[in-house]
């Protein structure tokens, strides 16, 4: 068969996405995308320094950005997110807002961050008061919990791990337990943080189990990136994906209600 017969590939729109050096979870992004959709990643130089506002404040330098930002520039992506949670809440509101005006000085693109769009979400969502699951220490979850205030948006319940690196090995089953000791009382939503901790198949259980939306960092940054391009992120049983779902509450089919208990 002649190669002119496939008429392909298809066209591809890129959404650049900027991680810190540790990030382990790119495929996990890539399950939110589309298949017109590329992502296109690049990761801030190396610091020897664990999880930590420390290392948060680092990662998020605007020099370090500007450098990460323009490595991408090559191929042209539409929109950047910075895909790191603690990096972009650290500074607060304002440091966010500062972070995405040097990114898009950087690129000439429109940029966002995990944080920024987390806030985004959950106006999406009309949720004021939050569950919180973090894999951070305390002094972190403090800092996030700050932002979200600072923000308007009350956590009414938490629930944090202290982990300071490998954090991409946290298994499922841990996540969900943590979720599970987070709602407490009156939550609109429950929100897990960190791009670096898996969330991917445990929304759907988790909306299921608690009945109120459940959104995670990667989630989020890429539905707020997606958006950006006028376009939607994939996730099945995912309330902040389907407006039918949010209506009516998530409902799983049988085999996805099973192994995460």
């Amino acid at each position: 068969m002649h190669v002119s017969f496939l008429g392909g590939p298809r066209p591809q729109r890129g959404v650049g996405v900027v991680a810190p050096f540790d990030f382990a979870l790119d495929r996990e992004l890539w399950r939110w995308v589309p298949d017109d959709i590329s992502l296109h990643l690049t990761r801030t130089p190396f610091v020897p320094v664990e999880v930590s506002l420390d290392l948060a404040r680092l990662v998020s330098e605007h020099e370090t950005l500007h450098d990460a930002v323009r490595t991408l520039n090559a191929v042209a992506p539409e929109v950047v997110a910075y895909a790191c949670t603690s990096g972009s809440f650290v500074g607060g509101v304002a440091g966010e807002r500062a972070m995405c005006e040097a990114m898009t000085r950087a690129g000439e693109v429109p940029s966002l961050t995990t944080s920024g769009a987390l806030l985004a979400a959950l106006t999406e969502l009309g949720a004021r008061r939050i569950a919180l699951v973090t894999p951070y220490t305390v002094s972190v979850t403090q800092s996030l919990e700050e932002y979200l205030a600072e923000a308007g948006v009350e956590v009414t319940g938490r629930a944090f791990m202290g982990l300071t690196r490998h954090i991409w090995k946290v298994p499922y089953r841990d996540v969900v337990d943590m979720a599970r000791q987070a709602v407490k009382g009156a939550a609109d939503a429950l929100f897990i943080s960190c791009t670096n901790l898996p969330t991917y198949d445990v929304i759907p259980q988790l909306e299921a189990e608690l009945r109120i939306p459940v959104v995670s960092a990667n989630q989020v940054t890429m539905w707020a990136a997606l958006r950006r391009l006028g376009t939607r992120a994939v996730g099945p049983y995912q309330a902040l994906l389907d407006e039918s779902a949010r209506r009516q509450g998530p409902v799983l089919p049988e085999e996805h209600q099973e192994g995460l208990s």
